[in-house]
């Protein structure tokens, strides 16, 4: 049964996908409004065909000039978040390079960085600074990689300096897979959606699929500001701590780690 669950949802996601492909380039190239707008209506049935539900505590964000720095658990992230808001991400090079999955990164008008170079990061954060100058609103996952969904690894702090722009809000969001089949998500069932480590992209996207539904809450919490800040590396850890503080309360009913 789970062999099949799984066919018919990859299916279903590619029978939706690769249509609307061309319509979001089209989007992309002669109405910018749109290109920012309609992955969020897409996402959002893309969830419903992989049996995701999210449930948002808190007000996200709606426009920008905007980051949204974030914990990273999965690839199942990109369709959560895009599905709240009309964002963009902020996604390693290489992601550029990946068949199919870089073109749906490309239409979403992602921003590829380079996060082990001094010089390419510098561009990169250039980048950023024009694109929130432009009001977008950027997904920022924080970590510079993916963990496994229980603890949240300190935040980089460089891609931050990118806020020092007037105006930019940083919205701190705790992404946390909290449910498996209306019942408690648990740490045996939480690799199967949690992508990390050298886990290969293939098999762990049909067991996603072949393994649901699942529930995931997304924490919003209050907007920081440079100005409140000072500077980048105080601002990172003000939204590292708020996303910890999310997910280890939702997780344990705590406030902070014992």
């Amino acid at each position: 049964m789970s062999r099949l669950r799984a066919a018919l949802v990859l299916l279903s996601f590619a029978s939706l996908t690769i249509p609307l492909m061309p319509v979001q380039q089209l989007f992309v190239w002669f109405w910018p409004r749109m290109a920012r707008e309609f992955p969020m209506h897409y996402h959002r049935l893309v969830l419903r065909i992989l049996g995701v539900r999210v449930k948002i505590n808190g007000e996200p964000l709606k426009q920008g000039p905007a980051i949204l720095a974030a914990n990273h658990v999965s690839w199942l992230d990109i369709v959560i978040l895009s599905s709240v808001a009309p964002v963009s991400f902020i996604a390693k090079r290489d992601v550029n390079a990946w068949p199919f999955f870089g073109a749906l990164a490309r239409l979403q008008r992602t921003v590829f960085v380079d996060r082990n170079r001094r010089v390419t990061t510098a561009s990169s954060r250039d980048e950023m600074q024009e694109r929130l100058k432009a009001g977008d609103m950027l997904v920022l996952f924080a970590e510079g990689t993916s963990g496994d969904g229980a603890r949240v690894l300190p935040f980089k702090s460089a891609f931050f300096a990118a806020a020092e722009h007037p105006g930019v809000s940083v919205q701190p969001l705790s992404i946390v897979y909290t449910g498996h089949r209306n019942l408690p998500m648990t740490r045996r069932l939480r690799p199967l959606y949690a992508w990390y480590g050298d886990m290969d992209m293939p098999p762990h996207l049909w067991e996603a699929a072949a393994h649901g539904p699942i529930e995931v809450k997304i924490i919003c919490h209050a907007p920081l500001t440079m100005a409140d800040h000072g500077n980048r590396k105080i601002l990172a850890k003000q939204a590292e701590e708020a996303v910890r503080e999310g997910l280890v309360h939702a997780l344990h009913g705590r406030a902070k780690m014992s």
